[in-house]
């Protein structure tokens, strides 16, 4: 008998690990507008390319982990974000290779290298149409979070940077100020984040009929299906048909770029090193090899 939790077990774990991060940050709001508020996924809705990227270039320019590791990074986070397919084995692999960039480090040194990794690699990539839409919400007195499956501690830096209410992320253990190489549950993604902001809309009172959400991916559809206003932002082609069904509204700020690749071509192109890339193809053939 597997003795792993189940993935619902997990995800709902994560949730509400991560809802009960936001709540301090949801605390110190003064938005007028109490009972609606707005949930922006980050990658390719927020800012062009994944997040996780952006923080694994980083880690590697300060010696966090070596160009083996990285390749390796790279190539599970491509399966896990690029493949049309969910597969178990492609999102525990990027948990665990996810987990591998931060093992062992401090806390306060990552929250201080995410302050770097936003200025130089994340501010010139937030889609300005998307933060226009943030700004929409703040300006009526809602609050706005981010929900990411990137660690919370990147998304909280992020939010800020943007003047947004706070984040929704991943939650990393650590123990004395150190992580351990464990999450809380599940990484923040799918299922999950609909569990985090149902938890935060119960914490802050939130009606989520008067509640929005944008997001680019179908991987989302569960955080989206539970607010009463959902937007598909540069999306997917599976999001795209949905949004289309459904009456959802759709905004696409990929001028002269093709939906249909985004996902592949933001993903790699989103400050991973194209050698790493090309490495982490070649690592995976080795390893089906042996």
């Amino acid at each position: 008998m597997d003795p792993r939790p189940d993935l619902t077990t997990r995800s709902i774990l994560a949730g509400e690990a991560s809802a009960a991060a936001a709540e301090l940050e949801a605390a110190m709001s003064t938005a007028p507008d109490r009972t609606a508020a707005a949930f922006f996924d980050v990658d390719n809705t927020v800012v062009r390319g994944a997040s996780i990227f952006h923080l694994a270039r980083g880690l590697h320019r300060e010696r966090f982990f070596s160009s083996r590791d990285l390749a390796r990074f790279v190539w599970q986070q491509m399966l896990f974000r690029v493949t049309s397919i969910e597969r178990a084995e492609h999102v525990a692999d990027a948990r665990q290779s996810a987990l591998a960039l931060i093992a062992g480090q401090r806390v306060d040194d990552l929250a201080a290298l995410g302050e770097q990794i936003f200025d130089e690699f994340i501010a010139e990539k937030v889609w300005p149409g998307t933060r226009t839409l943030a700004q929409m919400h703040l300006d009526a007195g809602q609050r706005v979070w981010l929900v990411t499956a990137a660690p919370v501690e990147i998304a909280r830096i992020i939010a800020a940077r943007l003047g947004l209410s706070g984040a929704l992320g991943t939650v990393a253990e650590s123990v004395d100020g150190v992580y351990t190489g464990r999450l809380v549950g599940e990484m923040l993604h799918g299922p999950a984040k609909a569990v985090a902001v149902q938890r935060l809309a119960e914490a802050e009172g939130l009606d989520l009929a008067r509640c929005s959400a944008y997001s680019d991916s179908v991987k989302d559809i569960p955080m989206l299906e539970i607010v009463g206003d959902a937007w598909a932002i540069n999306p997917d082609a599976g999001l795209r048909r949905i949004a289309a069904a459904r009456g959802w509204r759709v905004r696409d700020y990929r001028t002269g770029l093709r939906a249909a690749k985004i996902g592949l071509l933001a993903s790699a192109a989103a400050g991973v090193v194209v050698g790493a890339t090309v490495a982490g193809v070649a690592y995976a053939r080795r390893e089906r090899r042996t």
